[in-house]
């Protein structure tokens, strides 16, 4: 039998290397040669983490804090990251507190913290942490970028090219500080045969694609819309043919939700009336609308919360990796729905403190509209429909991360068409349904006419008609969405029909919708 501490180096050798499931063994290994061996049980943590199982990873950092407390500061640092992974604001608010009540932390411990932060939404705190790390270590490229994200969700353009300009000039191989820099408005078409020459060096298909969507962007500055559409469908197609895309899965998903919605409802759920979700397709305007309402006085942008699913998740005890699909709905139908709106409303009261109501704005909410009806049956909830052409470009225009299971539909339009097509035929059965606190509002129509537009919206949300609300560009929350940059800007119709520009590469889901009926939005 190995000593402990030939397993314990081992094992922090392979976890630095990112070989997680090679060290799961030795750790356990080490816990039953010592049941209070603390750094194992922090070990295994970082690899639940690093695995996708951050609830597990919360028990077992807080046994190794429970083991040793002069390790206290490093194990915190990583039960704050995991409980961000979990989007409990809450907690990490609170074990911030502690960990800042320590002094002299070294730079990566800061940068953790920062990240942790920056992911539920305190990105003020956040860059204050990642100035803390670049003070005592400016030669990080990762320090500034992440300063400069965190500056970039709060507005702080010039502050966050900066950064990023810092970051690329550190390592001028640092693909995200590129495409980062794209996403801002200006353009830095210098930088392009830069990134052209990167992209043939670099191995990586996630750092390609990175790339191809930078380009894309700068090519688009240019009005070289067909350039922009060409490299975007060659990196895409590259990621989409190495990737597991369960397409069956996704479409047997939306099946469901068609029968099941269909089920009578036999509990009362949670009588809270304090969210308001907005869900839609991404890039429909769900931003739009969560700035709207958060312009208003009684209401807090909560951005885009991931309670509910975790809520709903929890409540299943299914064994599926993913958060959602026919097994999790199906086990989720059963579940106690009245304690489920319980819990969800607990997750997020440290957003209603101050305000009678909160914004959960996560697109994908849409794919539980009739569990929210059911958990939380005062709850507003507002569905953002958009031309599905405008759509569907849109989409494939963005970069998702890989790692959300809900978005690889993104890597091939046609296929981000047939899910439109899905999305599109789900909520106007859920229309049908007549629940009396689900608002369909058309992005055109809000774009064109948005003050008698608000005015409805508010009415329906049961919310005074405050002025505010018409200037989202005055609005000073933090935005970290795709639409960080276009809604700082007064409400307009810029981007109507933008589908446009990418014809003939359009044709063929055009004609997918008009065969299918979903064209004029009616």
């Amino acid at each position: 039998m190995k000593r402990i501490s030939d397993l314990h180096s081992q094992a922090i050798k392979l976890i630095n290397n990112k070989a997680f499931i090679d060290a799961h063994p030795l750790v356990v290994n080490i816990i039953r040669q010592d049941p209070e061996h603390a750094d194992a049980y922090f070990l295994l943590g970082i690899i639940n983490m690093e695995v996708g199982q951050p609830e597990k990873a919360i028990q077992l950092i807080e046994k190794a804090r429970q083991l040793d407390a002069d390790s206290e500061r490093e194990y915190l640092v990583y039960l704050i990251k995991a409980y961000s992974l979990t989007r409990n604001r809450e907690k990490v608010e609170n074990l911030e507190g502690i960990f800042s009540q320590h002094k002299s932390h070294s730079p990566l411990l800061l940068d953790t913290v920062g990240v942790a932060l920056n992911k539920v939404g305190l990105h003020h705190q956040a860059m204050d942490y990642y100035q803390q790390a670049i003070d005592q270590d400016a030669s990080k490229e990762s320090f500034y970028y992440n300063y400069g994200t965190a500056a970039k969700f709060l507005g702080r353009f010039d502050i966050a090219r900066k950064a990023f300009k810092q970051a690329i000039e550190l390592n001028p191989h640092y693909v995200k500080a590129y495409f980062a820099m794209t996403e801002l408005s200006e353009s830095v078409a210098e930088l392009v045969p830069d990134m052209q020459k990167l992209i043939s060096q670099v191995n990586n298909p996630d750092e390609q694609l990175h790339l191809a969507h930078a380009m894309a962007k700068e090519y688009e500055k240019q009005n070289h819309y067909q350039d922009a559409f060409s490299i975007l469908k060659q990196y895409k197609q590259h990621t989409l043919n190495r990737i597991k895309y369960d397409h069956q899965a996704e479409d047997s998903l939306f099946d469901a939700l068609h029968t099941l919605a269909e089920s009578p409802i036999q509990q009362q759920g949670c009588a809270s009336n304090q969210p308001i979700f907005v869900v839609g397709m991404p890039r429909s305007g769900t931003t739009l609308m969560e700035r709207i309402l958060s312009s208003h006085s009684m209401v807090y942008s909560g951005e885009e919360l991931h309670d509910f699913s975790i809520t709903v998740k929890a409540h299943t005890g299914t064994a599926s990796k993913r958060l959602l699909d026919k097994a999790v709905l199906t086990a989720a139908y059963q579940a106690d729905h009245t304690q489920i709106g319980k819990q969800y409303i607990q997750r997020t009261a440290a957003l209603s403190k101050e305000h009678p109501h909160f914004v959960d704005k996560l697109p994908f909410n849409f794919l539980y509209l009739d569990l929210i009806r059911r958990a939380l049956p005062n709850a507003k909830v507002i569905c953002m429909l958009r031309d599905p052409l405008d759509t569907c470009i849109g989409n494939f225009r963005q970069l998702f991360s890989l790692q959300n299971p809900f978005t690889a539909y993104a890597l091939d339009l046609d296929r981000t068409a047939q899910y439109y097509q899905r999305f599109y035929r789900w909520v106007h059965q859920f229309n049908d349904l007549q629940h009396p606190n689900f608002k369909i509002v058309r992005y055109e129509s809000l774009v064109t006419s948005p003050e008698s537009q608000i005015r409805d919206i508010l009415s329906f949300c049961n919310l005074p008609w405050q002025q505010a609300c018409l200037q989202v560009e005055n609005n000073s929350a933090p935005v970290s969405t795709a639409s960080k940059v276009q809604v700082r800007e007064p409400i307009n119709t810029k981007s109507i029909e933008r589908w446009k520009r990418y014809q003939p590469h359009t044709d063929e889901i055009e004609a997918f919708f008009k065969a299918q009926g979903i064209g004029e939005l009616s």
